[in-house]
């Protein structure tokens, strides 16, 4: 969620100096992208992973501080709510056996964490939206004892002067009002990390956007949400709603959102940091002392707080980071458009298929954006949320067509020449894309499997609707322990 702030109330003083900072850190970070000043030698890949706790009936637990406290491992930290927790992966290469490396260390790191959360009676679960989760378990009590979520929700709801509307047309029909951000906590997500050089940012970025859709419809898990069957990624539509600051005026008058999948292709880092400058207002107005300027004249890397807290507030599906380790810059595409689960090897599958898309693309000498308007994979990306592996998508020299179609012909061996240029081992290569392979071939990803398991406890079972839910969780929960890919979970 971003940068630590204990700050409760902010002036009109407070948000000038900010914008002022965040205009001087801009100013630094151009100074920066001109020198070259940025760590390229070992590109680095990451992941992030949102989970959900549950107690013994399935049921939503609000217990993170007691799980965190039971892990006792700095991997994992808090998040919005009270029934979250997150795993942060080290960061890694994905040449060789990397990928392979990365998915044992998660199941390693998951496994050891279940059994210390089980002594708490919390179970975690890798799921995009927690199918049990209802309005009865999403009141401002519910949110994280982080001074931070408290303010920002304060924030959030001080430029929207009203409650949440969210309204959402899937299967069924979901209309309910929110008096806390505490929804966005039921939007868990997988976030992929890959550092890029400042020339290269723009093509990576724009690869990204343009896949969007696809990545959607392969790894769609949240048809659920409240009790109701709703879009194949319900996660998609909640985000955008749980974290607008905007009224319904301010709407109209077509301010931008805060979650946000853009407006046009790019040609530097810069672009999307000068739009969050000039389009949203802070949020979490905090200072520091650091002059940008000062520390690069006397050779030194800037923490560029400022900036980095104002990005952290503004919620792209494909995120810029710029962060410092070891007192040296670097740049990454943080991509946060799939969900969580439903399995350790299905999230690395997911990772695999999309750092070799975005790497082919990136270097295609014609890019694909080139073709292809900004609207059409924009379009493509809310279509793919609502239909999930069903959805068809637009895609340059094939026109419309279904997503596993496009996968199969055209994207599939494209992810392989990328995972190639990568230096991925082939054996690794070939097993995490047969993954994505088989979902397209049998029309089966994390969102039809809860969907179709729900129906077989509910429709055509004797189970109440809520009993179902939770019945469909627990076998979801079977599944995902024993790590097999969601396209071979039996439906019965």
């Amino acid at each position: 969620m971003g940068e630590e702030v204990d700050r409760v109330e902010f002036t009109r003083a407070d948000r000038t100096a900010f914008r002022d900072q965040v205009h001087r850190n801009l100013d630094a970070f151009a100074r920066m992208l001109r020198e070259a000043r940025f760590d390229a030698e070992r590109p680095m890949t990451g992941i992030e992973i949102e989970l959900n706790l549950v107690d013994e009936n399935n049921d939503p637990a609000m217990k993170n501080s007691e799980v965190l406290s039971a892990i006792s491992d700095d991997a994992f930290q808090t998040e919005l709510g009270q029934f979250n927790v997150e795993i942060n992966v080290p960061p890694g290469q994905i040449d060789g056996d990397g990928l392979d490396k990365m998915e044992k260390s998660i199941r390693a790191s998951l496994n050891a964490a279940e059994q210390k959360a089980s002594r708490t009676g919390s179970s975690m679960v890798v799921v995009g939206i927690l199918p049990t989760l209802m309005t009865d378990h999403i009141t401002r009590d519910s949110l994280s004892t982080n001074p931070r979520y408290a303010l920002l929700n304060d924030q959030i709801f001080a430029a929207r002067g009203e409650d949440v509307q969210i309204a959402i047309d899937g299967v069924e029909r979901l209309q309910v009002t929110a008096d806390s951000i505490v929804p966005e906590a039921a939007c868990t997500s997988t976030q992929f990390h890959l550092q890029v050089t400042p020339d290269a940012f723009p093509r990576y970025w724009n690869a990204a956007q343009a896949i969007a859709g696809v990545q959607l419809a392969v790894g769609a898990n949240s048809p659920f949400l409240f009790g109701k069957e709703l879009m194949r990624e319900t996660r998609i539509a909640l985000f955008e709603q749980a974290a607008d600051t905007r009224t319904h005026e301010l709407k109209t008058q077509g301010v931008r959102p805060r979650v946000w999948f853009g407006e046009r292709w790019i040609t530097s880092i810069f672009d999307l940091f000068e739009e969050n400058s000039r389009y949203y207002p802070a949020l979490l107005p905090v200072t520091s002392d650091e002059d940008p300027i000062a520390v690069l004249d006397r050779g030194d890397t800037p923490a560029l707080t400022e900036l980095r807290l104002h990005n952290g507030t503004i919620y792209r599906w494909n995120r810029p980071v710029y962060d410092v380790v070891r007192d040296r810059p670097h740049l990454r595409v943080e991509n946060r458009v799939l969900p969580a689960g439903p399995t350790v090897v299905d999230t690395i599958a997911n990772g695999a298929f999309y750092f070799g898309l975005v790497r082919a693309l990136a270097d295609d000498e014609r890019p694909i954006w080139s073709q292809m308007s900004f609207s059409a994979a924009e379009e493509n990306f809310h279509n793919a949320a609502r239909q999930g592996i069903d959805a068809e998508v637009f895609w340059p020299g094939v026109g419309t067509a279904r997503a596993t179609e496009l996968v199969l012909r055209r994207l599939l061996p494209l992810a392989s020449q990328g995972l190639d240029q990568w230096e991925v081992d082939p054996a690794v290569r070939d097993r995490l894309l047969g993954i994505i392979e088989q979902r397209c071939l049998l029309n089966r990803n994390g969102a039809s499997w809860q969907a179709e398991m729900f129906h077989e406890h509910y429709t055509l079972g004797q189970h109440g609707r809520r009993d179902a839910l939770r019945a469909m969780l627990q076998r979801y929960r079977d599944h995902m322990h024993e790590n097999i890919p969601v396209h071979e979970w039996p439906v019965d």
